[in-house]
């Protein structure tokens, strides 16, 4: 861990750090985690948890800004798959509408 490192990063794991997403798990599974004292981030730093942030207008590292925008496009593609799936519990629309956001986070991570 770097304790010189003035940049904002993002988690590895940046699509799945979302708020959403820990709602949604918390409000299915009854249980909420304590978020971690330090994360790996995107660059392949492991920084204290407060230095990390899900919004792209916060991030000031580039390398992990570059990987929050491929990150978040890869995610958009699988949601437009999973809303395609014979028996999805997804409709098409819903998965657009995800996708749509995920490929709208890209842009402001690229930008």
């Amino acid at each position: 861990m770097d304790e010189g490192d003035p940049h904002i990063h993002v988690e590895r794991r940046v699509v799945r750090a979302d708020a959403a997403v820990r709602n949604l798990l918390a409000s299915t599974f009854g249980l909420v985690a304590d978020a971690p004292s330090t994360v790996t981030t995107g660059c392949g730093r492991r920084v204290p948890y407060a230095m990390t942030s899900p919004r792209p207008e916060s991030v000031t590292c580039l390398a992990c800004r570059e990987h929050a925008h491929r990150e978040h496009l890869r995610f958009a593609d699988e949601l437009e798959g999973l809303g395609r799936m014979a028996g999805s519990v997804v409709t098409p629309d819903r998965a657009a509408e995800a996708a749509r956001h995920h490929r709208d986070l890209a842009a402001r991570f690229a930008g």
